[in-house]
């Protein structure tokens, strides 16, 4: 059974955040491009993400959805990329706390805050949603890295790049407010060669109108 990973994706859509996790593990893989709408409706994809969306990854006989599920799985899968605690240490606490902060209350905070879904000074509703409001979010977060350049420990994990590209695409759409430590913190991580790479690829079939 090929151990393959096949990677597929659209470079106009989150899966771009996968694509730079692939590029830090490196290992080889394969790119299926497909288009919104009918590509991603196809019979066969839909066997293999019966969501309709990308990314997708499958390895072998495993499927894996979900950009922060993708990057979890690849930090484990290729322990030699060192992007992720080992099983047995104390800071992989720190690092499940983190990935499933960004992939939970950061990410639903901010679609809620672009569609128009405010909480405000709503207690009541405020209590009811998971993140809380997005002021509370983001200061969190902001508080965490006001004096370090990792979410974990002194070093770069899965959780960093999760968090680096999800901040960094928010704050360039205008989606939250550019805060200077955020801005110091992705300015760091965006500068790792695989980011640089996995943005180039990106880039380039984007140009291409897919």
């Amino acid at each position: 059974m090929s151990q393959d990973l096949v990677f597929y994706t659209n470079p106009m859509s989150r899966a771009r955040v996968a694509r730079w996790m692939l590029e830090e593990v490196n290992q080889p893989y394969r790119t299926h491009v497909l288009s919104f709408g009918l590509g991603m409706r196809d019979a066969d994809y839909l066997a293999i993400n019966p969501m309709g969306k990308v990314p997708a990854l499958v390895h072998g006989d495993t499927v894996v959805t979900e950009v922060s599920a993708i990057c979890a799985y690849l930090a484990d899968a290729f322990p030699q990329a060192g992007l992720a605690p080992a099983p047995t240490s104390r800071e992989r606490g720190a690092y499940y706390r983190w990935l499933f902060f960004i992939a939970g209350p950061f990410d639903a905070a901010c679609t809620n805050h672009v569609l128009g879904f405010e909480i405000g000074n709503d207690a009541e509703k405020a209590a009811t949603a998971g993140y809380g409001t997005l002021d509370r979010v983001l200061n969190t977060l902001e508080n965490e890295l006001r004096w370090r350049d990792y979410l974990v420990g002194k070093r770069f994990t899965a959780a960093d790049l999760l968090a680096g590209a999800y901040l960094g695409y928010e704050m360039a759409v205008g989606a939250i407010e550019k805060r200077p430590v955020f801005e110091r913190y992705c300015a760091n991580l965006m500068e790792r060669p695989a980011a640089i790479k996995a943005r180039q690829i990106d880039n380039d079939l984007a140009s291409h109108a897919v």
